[in-house]
């Protein structure tokens, strides 16, 4: 691919320039007192060295079917492990697969079966992992406000439970209301899609030599996907949580 077919010029002003957003960024951060500094750095030196690992896993995997699906499979539960220690026990973390798994894994198949998605490595794993990471945000997001808002109002909760309702039922009237706003970030996305921003599969058509309108119906296919995992991977999230399989995390 040369030069002039990327969105950006590949060479050393684009290394310095994410050198420089990077300690930027964290400077910042730090200044503000976000209590994040740290964490900037350490997310810029951790997405340079999994790019890079990853470009090169994907290139041995793609021409293979059943490492294709080894590759999703991992992509799956590393995005489960990381969404489920933003709400709950480091044990129990790994169960936050399951909401992100009931909304991706029958959606994919029902395209491969429909012939919507070709069952071909370099496009099973890039609509794999738009849809994991979307279900990953929401579960994440949803989980965690969750949490907060039955730790918050805990005494609500008690009351309902004083009142006859069931312990399942009493946490979803309580938290569902904040979980669901999980959501806005999708809905925003969908809302200002081409008048606020370009999104990368609307792109990265248009670099490959689509015309806009072939671009456009897949980025609008795309965005439809992701609210439909979204919507299922919270409510998915949201019914394990109300049944006590995610615990309170530990106070930090």
């Amino acid at each position: 691919m040369s030069a002039s077919s990327t969105l950006l010029p590949i060479g050393p002003p684009l290394f310095v320039a994410i050198v420089l957003t990077t300690l930027i960024a964290a400077a910042l951060g730090a200044l503000a007192r976000m209590g994040h500094g740290a964490a900037v750095l350490r997310a810029g030196l951790r997405a340079v060295v999994q790019l890079g690992t990853v470009s090169l896993i994907i290139a041995a995997v793609v021409t293979s079917g059943p490492l294709t699906l080894v590759y999703v499979a991992v992509m799956l539960g590393v995005a489960g492990f990381t969404a489920g220690r933003r709400f709950t026990t480091r044990r129990r973390a790994f169960l936050a697969v399951v909401p992100i798994g009931v909304a991706v894994v029958p959606f994919v198949g029902v395209l491969l079966l429909a012939g919507l998605v070709r069952a071909e490595g370099m496009v099973l794993i890039p609509i794999s992992g738009i849809l994991i990471g979307g279900g990953l945000t929401a579960t994440s997001l949803a989980g965690r406000r969750a949490m907060d808002e039955l730790a918050a109002r805990k005494g609500e909760v008690e009351a309902a439970l004083s009142l006859g309702m069931t312990p399942r039922d009493a946490a979803l009237e309580i938290c569902r209301p904040a979980a669901v706003s999980a959501l806005i970030p999708a809905l925003d996305q969908t809302r200002t899609v081409g008048l606020v921003t370009l999104p990368g599969a609307f792109v990265g058509m248009l670099m490959g030599g689509a015309s806009p309108v072939d671009a456009g119906a897949v980025q609008l296919f795309v965005l439809t996907g992701l609210l439909l995992v979204q919507v299922i991977a919270i409510m998915g999230c949201l019914e394990l949580l109300a049944r006590g399989v995610f615990p309170q995390r530990e106070a930090r």
